[in-house]
Formats: C-alpha cells, sequence, structure tokens
C-alpha cells in the first residue's frame, strides 16, 4: 500500500501486487491467457476501483486492506467499498495460494491436523471440492483455521475462543464474501468466478477444481498460514 499526503491528510492507495511467479509459470494447467485476463484485468479492476471508492474517506486513512474488508463488512450491511477491498485481498491471497509443480499432499502439523478434524486426507480433498463445485454462482471455496484470536472482532461468530475451536473447516462464500469478516484465518482458497476458469475449462467447473487441487496447490504456503495462524493462539 503506498501512501500520500495530500492537503495535511495522509491518503492510501492499494497497489496491484503480481503473482509470485511468472503467468505462464502454471502452464498446462492455468494458462497465461488466463492469468492476463484475470489477474491483469479483473483483479486490476478491484483495486483500481477500490482505490476510487476510499479516497477522502476513513477507509482511505492508512488502513490495512484486511482492516478496509472488515470495516466495509459492517456486520453484513455491506459499504460500498465491501465488494472491491475483499476482491482485491481474495485475489492476492489467491495466486499465493499456488505455485509451478504444486499439489499432491501436506505433511507434517498440517497433515496432522487435517487428518484429525477431517478423518483422512481423502475426506478433506472430497469435502474442499464438493464445497467448490456446489457454490451456486459465483464465490469461494476455502480452508481455514477457526481458532477465533480476536475477541473484539464485532463481525466474529464466536469471538470467544476454546480449545473446541482450534480446529480446521472447509467453508464456501458468495461473491466477494471471505473468512476475514468471520475471524477465521484462511489457508486455502480457490477461486469459483467463471473467470477464473472459462479460457481453459469453458463451463467444467469440477474438472478446474481437481486440476486445482491435483497440480497447482502450494501446500508450503497453506503450512506457512496455518503457522501464522496458530502462533497468537498457542
Amino acid at each position: 500500500m503506498e501512501q500520500r499526503k495530500t492537503g495535511g491528510q495522509i491518503s492510501a492507495k492499494f497497489e496491484l501486487k503480481p503473482p509470485p511467479y511468472p503467468l505462464n509459470a502454471l502452464e498446462p494447467h492455468m494458462s497465461k491467457d488466463t492469468l492476463e485476463f484475470h489477474w491483469g484485468k479483473h483483479h486490476r479492476a478491484y483495486v483500481d476501483n477500490l482505490n476510487k471508492q476510499i479516497v477522502g474517506t476513513e477507509l482511505g486513512d492508512g488502513k490495512s486492506l484486511e482492516d478496509v474488508v472488515i470495516a466495509s463488512y459492517n456486520k453484513g450491511d455491506l459499504l460500498p467499498a465491501f465488494n472491491n477491498a475483499a476482491q482485491a485481498w481474495n485475489h492476492d491471497f489467491f495466486w499465493e495460494s499456488m505455485k509451478p509443480g504444486g499439489g499432491g499432499k501436506p505433511s507434517g502439523e498440517l497433515l496432522g491436523l487435517i487428518e484429525r478434524d477431517f478423518g483422512s486426507f481423502e475426506n478433506f480433498l472430497e469435502e474442499f471440492k464438493a464445497a467448490a463445485a456446489t457454490q451456486f454462482g459465483s464465490g469461494w471455496a476455502w480452508l481455514v483455521y477457526k481458532a477465533n484470536n480476536r475477541a473484539d472482532v464485532a463481525n466474529a461468530v464466536n469471538p470467544l475462543p476454546s480449545e473446541k475451536d482450534k480446529s480446521l473447516l472447509v467453508v464456501k462464500t458468495p461473491n466477494a464474501v471471505n473468512p476475514l469478516v468471520w475471524d477465521y484465518s484462511s489457508l486455502l482458497t480457490i477461486d469459483v468466478w467463471e473467470h477464473a476458469y472459462y479460457l481453459d475449462f469453458q463451463n467444467r467447473r469440477p474438472d478446474y477444481i481437481s486440476v486445482f487441487m491435483d497440480k497447482l496447490v502450494s501446500w508450503e504456503s497453506v503450512s506457512k498460514r496455518l503457522e501464522t495462524a496458530k502462533a497468537p493462539a498457542t
């Protein structure tokens, strides 16, 4: 985020971050054309529109993108900036959920928690794929760590953590909504808006989901996110 001082006030301008790999690096599983269209046009539009919406408002006074998402969610009574803020955050998170040569199976603590909370890695895959496939219309599917670390988050479903809360869940969200608004720690996401896969898979969403899980997921990123999510809860 770039900050500029104008008229004695600090105004924030969010920047479009590139994916952490070249745009052709996910081929043949996700084409360069898809990345150029999805990141270069859709993601860019969310960032550009967000910057226009927050200029001169309290949301543009140096808040982080996460804070703008939570504030503009406004306990479900969405403020105008929410959709663009959330989609900007969601896409940053999505690009970082993938890597060239990804997929396979996680290891270590992440695999142990998946097996504890879902019964097996195969059960998790089935549940995650089902959530992504059955999200009606546009939206996202997520693997989250439900710790509820910040008891003062007004949007949190269950703001006081217990040992039972410290678990992995699969959730799906419509449109731009993401787990930040419930104070869940996101670990993995897949974008099931049609523009995420139509150039490569047309209307075959289940095929896209399978390729994402089998060939693209960066389990290293997911493990690092879990480590970060657990740190304040221990």
